[in-house]
């Protein structure tokens, strides 16, 4: 029997591959369009609802979800609808979230003095201000609280600032500064005992340094206090539906509003704030709230330093197996075995990386360097060089595989034309062959990057924590510090999205975080495109 000629044309075969090709585009448009509504509507702040129960019970907090109630096996199966509400104060309730049926719900209103109060812990506050005090003195009551207490937030505001400028940049530098020298007494004490006779020249100096910077370290605490005096007068009492009230220091309120008395315009600016914050502050609230900078910086740092490990050496393994290996068995071998380790599970490279990198590197160069700080290690244990090592040994096979495509790609008779001319093979591949083939390279730079930046497993065992206070990268010298732990974006979603103590409450931030990796990623990547695009232009030879 005789195929039809579109059948023998492949027609069929188009058709249905340019049909999954439409369908895979469209779940990634669905995911990500997931991932965006549930992630940027976090921001947006929403009315709040009081309702009254038939009990008497009332309860005010956000309206997040209304689904049918499922009955199975009775008439009444979804018949039925509830809500959820995002309650807050949870420790005055011990929850935050409440479902309530519609049927027990009395009445619901939008009361004009219910306000919504961003704080330090315990998740929002959500209640009326009663009264405000400065020490024992009242300085307002009922209506009167919210003028009253705006500019107190504001100055709340200046004075967090000051006491983080007085901990991170004052006492954060004299403890750094102190940690320096007890290293270096102990180095003294190491040199003794090998025989370096005695030092007791350099052990005054150590000495008279860790005095001078405990009296700078009193007077920065003594400042400290002084601001945390003056910051800690002011308090607020608020009173929740249920006739519960809650006693807040200024201080404690990061934000506050009349969430049911705000116009468009209002809503637009604390939406553009709460973005700006999650993307500046620092986490708090066991990762629930405030920022993620510790962990934007990580991830585009571990990034960075893995692409400048992992593009050299894929680049030269590259060129040796194409421009000087002799082809044969053995460099059949190595091509196989680099295709093979693209497929390894990441979860074993952090495996190797914690035995080889941090163990055994890590543990030698603390033998040889630093020998003072043992048994606590220095490089010995986790830190971002060996995660950014262990994510290179990951992506290096990417990197090799595209780079040796990119250098088969470059016509033999552009070495031929500048061998003639007189150029070494040296030259030749240095001014001929490696420009043509960067844009290949680059493209291989592109899929190591967008692998590496989303791995989370390997990094769990080589250097990501839960939290850093303190970034691999600041003020004081050496100013890198490649020891130090790290967080990352990809373990951050992990980590508030199935280990949080309240993982409902925390789930909006999975949402978050991920759109901004999403971000990092495909800013790193376009970077890399553009460089490359331009590449092509300029070598049109090359096959990419």
């Amino acid at each position: 029997m005789k195929l039809p000629l579109s059948v023998r044309r492949g027609d069929p075969m188009i058709w249905f591959t340019g049909s999954a090709l439409g369908t895979c585009l469209l779940m990634i448009a669905g995911l990500i369009g997931i991932v965006l509504t549930n992630g940027l509507g976090f921001f947006w702040p929403k009315s709040l609802v009081e309702v009254t129960l038939k009990d008497g019970s009332r309860f005010l907090g956000e309206p997040i979800q209304r689904q049918a109630i499922p009955k199975p096996g009775t008439p009444e199966h979804l018949e039925h609808y509830r809500i959820q509400l995002k309650l807050g104060n949870r420790d005055l309730l011990g929850y935050d979230f409440k479902w309530i049926d519609e049927a027990d719900i009395v009445s619901r209103r939008q009361p004009t003095d219910a306000f919504y109060v961003e704080r330090r812990e315990y998740g929002p506050l959500l209640g009326s201000p009663v009264v405000l005090k400065e020490g024992e003195q009242v300085v307002a009551e009922g209506a009167a609280v919210w003028a009253a207490l705006q500019p107190l937030v504001a100055k709340a505001e200046r004075d967090r600032a000051a006491i983080e400028r007085i901990e991170k940049d004052g006492i954060g530098e004299i403890n750094f500064r102190i940690e320096q020298q007890r290293l270096a007494l102990k180095r003294i004490e190491y040199r003794e005992k090998q025989g370096g006779g005695k030092l007791g020249a350099e052990r005054a100096e150590a000495a008279r340094i860790v005095a001078e910077q405990e009296e700078r370290y009193r007077v920065k605490q003594e400042a400290l206090d002084k601001v945390l005096a003056d910051a800690a007068t002011t308090y607020v009492t608020f009173r929740a539906a249920d006739g519960a009230e809650k006693e807040l220091r200024t201080l404690d309120i990061f934000r506050i509003y009349p969430a049911n008395e705000l116009g468009v315009a209002g809503r637009a600016a604390i939406y553009a704030s709460r973005i700006w914050e999650f993307m500046s502050a620092d986490p708090r609230e066991s990762n629930t709230e405030g920022g993620i900078f510790p962990a934007i910086f990580g991830t585009v740092m571990m990034v960075i330093l893995m692409s400048l490990l992992a593009v050299p050496f894929g680049v030269l393994a590259a060129l040796y197996l194409r421009e000087y290996a002799k082809q044969g068995l053995a460099v059949r071998v190595v091509r196989i075995a680099v295709n093979n380790l693209a497929g390894v599970p990441s979860i074993v490279f952090g495996v190797f990386g914690l035995g080889f990198f941090v163990y055994f590197v890590g543990g030698g160069i603390d033998q040889v360097f630093f020998p003072e700080g043992l048994p606590t290690p220095t490089y010995g244990t986790g830190g971002i060089l060996w995660a950014s090592l262990t994510l290179a040994l990951l992506t290096v096979p990417v990197v090799i595989v595209a780079s040796e495509e990119a250098l088969a790609a470059v016509p033999r008779s552009m070495r031929e034309a500048s061998i003639a001319t007189g150029a070494t093979k040296f030259q030749t591949i240095l001014h001929v062959v490696l420009p043509a083939a960067a844009p290949g390279i680059l493209t291989g730079l592109i899929l190591a990057m967008a692998r590496g930046a989303g791995e989370v497993a390997p990094l769990m065992i080589t250097g990501v924590v839960k939290l850093a206070p303190e970034l691999p990268l600041d003020g004081f010298f050496p100013f890198f510090h490649p020891d130090r732990k790290f967080m990352h974006l990809g373990f951050h979603i992990y980590d508030v999205g199935f280990q949080s103590p309240n993982v409902e409450a925390a789930m909006p931030m999975v949402y978050t975080t991920t759109i901004f990796l999403l971000l990092i990623i495909v800013a790193l990547n376009l970077t890399a495109i553009v460089v490359r695009n331009r590449l092509r232009r300029k070598y049109q030879t090359s096959a990419f």
